[in-house]
């Protein structure tokens, strides 16, 4: 892959040096039970045990670190309600500049604490896109502050393909990736990687089916934006974006849907059996894979899923 999308292989390969040492090389596991349910070998990417406890840390990372040293003395602004925002505050901590972050008042108290925590000056706004983007862009107006969108960048799509890179380099006998959708950051980036790497590898999209814009998008062959999304898997609820949306539709084979019973099903499986705290929207591609559509794709023996998250709060559990 080349300059037809927002990064290449080799700002993927650059992203996974720049970080090194950085960003966790997070586990990958196994579970036999899983596999009878899945009918084949499945090996999970715990991104879940990412430093923030998901993976967007790696291309806010990645972001953070690449701003010429005038620029990110202004420091960084975002908006985001979930993971982006944690981690666009701890990268920007670790590089010892200021952090912008507007989140709508009607974040979890859990967030924005963490966003607090990880040193984040925290904006409370509507909770509506006009409401964020109006709030940050007069941040950026007034401090100089540099915008780190979570998932339409070039250096953020770079640093999540780092994922791929790393799981390909623990489990070579990969067939195939399952990579959950919201914004398309995580699945641009490892698709690029992925491909750029092993060229015959497939990649399949994980939505909730009350938030299926790749998937409708892809059957329109054209983008679509999503329609009122209602899911538990609330990370995956923003559309595509200009930037991952030509990967999706050129280089992602399928997007396969499921369902918040499918969802968390799934999501329980992984905390009984694997022991992991994964988020729905991180159990979104587990759900995929045991799903009957998933089940009767041909030619498939190891299946890689990408577990995108782990921020619960625990005392809103789904069952």
């Amino acid at each position: 892959m080349s300059g037809e999308y927002a990064c290449d292989l080799a700002a993927v390969q650059a992203a996974a040096n720049r970080l090194h040492g950085v960003v966790h090389r997070t586990p990958v596991m196994h579970s036999r039970s899983f596999d009878q349910r899945a009918g084949r070998r499945v090996l999970f990417k715990c991104e879940n045990l990412q430093k923030v406890g998901a993976f967007k840390f790696r291309g806010a990372s990645n972001a953070v670190r690449l701003l010429p040293e005038a620029a990110a003395r202004r420091g960084v602004v975002t908006h985001s309600s979930g993971n982006h925002a944690q981690a666009l505050a701890l990268a920007a901590r670790q590089r010892g500049i200021p952090a912008y972050i507007v989140m709508p008042h009607t974040a979890p108290l859990v967030k924005r604490q963490a966003v607090a925590d990880y040193g984040g000056q925290i904006t409370l706004c509507e909770p509506t896109l006009a409401a964020r983007e109006e709030a940050a862009a007069r941040i950026a107006a007034s401090t100089g502050a540099v915008l780190i969108p979570p998932f339409d960048h070039p250096d953020v799509i770079a640093g999540q393909g780092t994922v791929a890179l790393e799981f390909l380099e623990q489990a070579p006998e990969l067939e195939a990736l399952v990579i959950p959708i919201g914004g398309g950051g995580l699945i641009a980036g490892c698709t690029i990687a992925a491909q750029g790497v092993r060229p015959s590898m497939r990649i399949f999209g994980a939505e909730p089916a009350g938030a299926d814009d790749a998937a409708r998008s892809k059957a329109a062959g054209q983008w679509l934006p999503q329609l009122q999304p209602q899911s538990i898997a609330d990370g995956l609820l923003t559309s595509t974006g200009q930037l991952t949306w030509p990967v999706i539709r050129d280089r992602v084979e399928r997007v396969f849907t499921v369902g918040d019973d499918e969802i968390r099903a799934a999501m329980r499986f992984l905390w009984e059996r694997l022991k992991l705290i994964v988020e729905p929207s991180g159990a979104v591609p587990a759900a995929v894979v045991l799903s009957e559509a998933f089940r009767a794709l041909p030619g498939l023996s190891t299946v890689g899923v990408v577990l995108s998250g782990g921020n619960v709060t625990l005392d809103r559990l789904y069952w």
